[in-house]
């Protein structure tokens, strides 16, 4: 069966990153954009790293540009906006597509594992989150309007 695990991702300072390193973890996973009316929530996600890093919840953020071109920046401009504007200190990785036969491998299992209002398996726009549990199995699939902090109970349930 096939888990988060199974998966490898470029972080946004180019290293190949084996997901299989947060083995044992929560984690929140998020395609972000900096040009968003949802880009406030990086100040959501924030807060819930640093309420829950201690207890095992890791947010892990992928930028995206396929939605609107809101993500237009390189890693290097992603990273000093989420620092620079949110004091983002969770893991973010390179930008990805989501969507399309480019779709990133973790991105197409995630949307397949959980997929989206009515069957949907399509990402709609930026900020769709994913809560996977400690065994690296999707729990749930949030819509980008779900507000990071209203998130709290479903991780906290995760946590144990």
């Amino acid at each position: 069966m096939t888990t988060i695990y199974d998966f490898s991702a470029t972080d946004i300072e180019g290293r190949e990153v084996a997901l299989e390193s947060f083995r044992g973890k929560v984690l929140l996973i998020v395609n972000v954009a900096s040009q968003c009316g949802f880009t406030p929530q990086y100040a959501g996600l924030e807060a819930l790293y640093r309420e829950y890093r201690e207890r095992g919840l890791v947010v892990l953020g992928f930028p995206c540009n396929q939605f609107g071109h809101q993500e237009p920046g390189d890693n290097d401009a992603i990273r000093s906006f989420c620092k620079l504007n949110y004091d983002v200190t969770f893991p973010l990785f390179a930008k990805i597509d989501v969507n399309g036969d480019s779709a990133h491998p973790l991105y197409k299992w995630l949307k397949s594992a959980k997929p989206g209002v009515l069957g949907t398996e399509a990402i709609k726009w930026n900020f769709t989150k994913f809560l996977i549990g400690r065994t690296g199995e999707p729990i749930a699939r949030y819509a980008p309007t779900d507000k990071p902090e209203t998130l709290k109970g479903d991780i906290e349930a995760a946590l144990g």
